[in-house]
């Protein structure tokens, strides 16, 4: 194989993939590396295995509360090898539908490690590999912590519990961000006793103040016990002893407090994207950076919306309201429990809340069903400038929980 190429790509996640599948379409001669599979951690390791558990979860927790819509359900049982199961089928047939895509696309993939020699030579299992341009996108890895750090067995981290075989009685998760809170909502929905550490004042401390405060609601609700401001102090054996004086002996610790890039010494003239970059760890920001680099599609990353899943979802994108000046700002917050869908549904839980600053939205927190989806309806607006007058012209279909932005529009 001649070794000379257009576009060389170390790394097979969705920053990598993505634009060797669309440098290669506008007929590029790409090869791309990637030394264990393609899809990265968001398919082999993060969102794609994380949502098929949590979408078990959902589903087993309904069944077993669905008496007030006048289904009963006797004899429930849960087989959890088969969750998992299913888990590694779903990865494993979306991983060979990638396969496939490139394969079509006649990117060449070298499933090997790969190492930069300089801004366009790749060596790779001895050979050599020379690249008009070079993309490296090689992710992140569970950030390690002094004192907890991960033996797989006990202490484990956001890729160990993914292979779990059996669930724990209990479990005390470490951190609150995406991870923490979509694990917590599995675990309590499969009967585990689950308790969430934060050293934040509050969970989810990325998000809208009162976002945070509705997911310590809804948590209360669900009895999942939670600490704020709260560190792990020491662990002695089973015993985890936090900064609070209380000391816990769960059967299972998930450290969940982020991910690290991955280590590389950066090289001049070649472009690093998704995780290893340092920025926004979220896999469609790297889709987004790698169109932009390969396709050169405008993109503005304070538009990156963020999604929490599981029930209800929760997104949001923009400001959020304790980083505006007070008077500044017009906010505008419905409750879920309004729309006519929402009570179809069983699903009253949550808010719509947009902020907006002359006549145009600057930010829209969201707590409800299908939050992933009604988040991209303000969004769009936002990327083009739309203003909340133009967007009152819109006809949203009724009954829906998009009618909840409509509704919310008219408070502003």
């Amino acid at each position: 194989m001649e070794n000379n190429f257009d576009l060389g790509i170390i790394g097979g996640g969705p920053a990598g993939y993505t634009a060797a599948l669309h440098a290669a379409s506008l007929g590029q001669k790409v090869v791309l590396f990637e030394k264990e599979n393609v899809g990265g951690v968001c398919l082999n390791k993060g969102c794609i295995p994380t949502k098929s558990i949590l979408h078990a979860s959902e589903l087993y927790n309904r069944i077993q509360n669905c008496a007030d819509c006048g289904i009963s359900v006797e004899g429930i049982s849960l087989d959890y090898s088969k969750v998992i199961e299913r888990k590694n089928s779903t990865v494993e047939k979306l991983r060979k539908g990638l396969e496939l895509a490139l394969k079509n696309s006649k990117v060449n993939v070298v499933k090997a490690e790969a190492l930069l020699q300089d801004s366009t030579h790749i060596v790779a299992e001895g050979n050599v590999y020379v690249c008009d341009k070079i993309l490296y996108a090689t992710g992140a890895s569970p950030r390690v912590v002094k004192g907890l750090e991960f033996d797989h067995e006990f202490l484990i981290s956001s890729d160990d519990i993914l292979n779990m075989e059996k669930l724990p009685q209990s479990i005390l998760i470490i951190g609150s961000g995406a991870i923490g809170i979509e694990w917590a909502r599995i675990m309590s929905n499969f009967g585990v006793e689950t308790t969430v550490v934060e050293l934040a004042s509050h969970l989810l401390p990325l998000a809208d103040i009162e976002v945070s405060k509705r997911v310590e609601r809804i948590f209360k609700s669900k009895k999942i016990k939670f600490y704020t401001e709260t560190s792990v102090e020491k662990i002695e054996g089973s015993n985890v002893i936090l900064s609070n004086g209380e000391t816990l002996t769960p059967e299972k610790v998930l450290v969940a407090v982020g991910r690290v890039p991955n280590s590389v010494e950066k090289i001049d003239g070649v472009e690093y994207l998704g995780d290893v970059a340092g920025e926004i760890q979220l896999a469609h920001f790297a889709i987004k950076q790698s169109l932009s680099v390969v396709k050169d599609i405008a993109f503005k990353k304070e538009f990156t919306p963020s999604v929490v899943y599981g029930s209800p979802e929760i997104a949001w994108v923009g400001k959020r309201e304790q980083d505006l000046e007070e008077g500044t700002y017009q906010k505008s917050q419905l409750l879920i429990s309004a729309l006519g869908k929402a009570h179809c549904d069983n699903e009253t839980e949550g808010f719509i809340k947009i902020l907006a600053q002359e006549g145009k939205i600057v930010g829209v927190h969201i707590v409800s069903a299908e939050a992933s989806s009604l988040v991209q309806q303000v969004l769009i607006a936002m990327q083009n400038d739309i203003t909340v007058d133009k967007l009152k012209e819109v006809c949203f279909a009724h009954p829906t929980y998009s009618e909840g932005i409509f509704d919310a529009l008219f408070k502003l």
